[in-house]
């Protein structure tokens, strides 16, 4: 995966349909998700699109998320997201900021307001899991 930074200045550079295509593009270069993990419990709520995030702690204790939608577009902005936070530990992701990351983006006026609705709540879902994994003590 792209790291968040090369991804934004190849957007940066690009306009219009190309910045579709580019979200299009890092969505299909999504880890395949198996389908046994799309279930209710993966489910993110409040997307236009059906979005599912399943995240994954590692041996070194780090996150790693798989993810999908049955949206082209949606699917790129779930990796723009997993692009700020994927393989890091629960508390490098408390300690960033995923909007203000992802601010630059201006994905609010590039894309219709349903294909970004559903965002708070996958980065509410992320922050979640990772205050859950950082704080065990208070989980639960």
């Amino acid at each position: 995966m792209q790291s968040i930074d090369d991804i934004r200045e190849e957007y940066d550079f690009l306009d219009g349909d190309d910045r579709y295509r580019l979200l299009i593009d890092l969505g299909r270069q999504l880890e395949l998700m198996p389908d046994p993990l799309k279930t209710d419990a993966t489910l993110v709520r409040g997307c236009s699109a059906s979005v599912w995030v399943y995240p994954q702690q590692q041996a070194d204790g780090t996150l790693h998320f798989l993810a999908d939608s049955n949206a082209a577009i949606t699917k790129g902005i779930i990796a723009l997201v997993l692009a700020t936070v994927q393989d890091r530990s629960a508390s490098q992701i408390l300690s960033t900021d995923i909007d203000a990351t992802l601010a630059p983006f201006d994905l609010r006026n590039q894309l219709s307001s349903n294909r970004t609705q559903g965002i708070p709540n996958m980065i509410a879902l992320i922050r979640e899991t990772a205050s859950r994994l950082a704080n065990p003590s208070t989980a639960g």
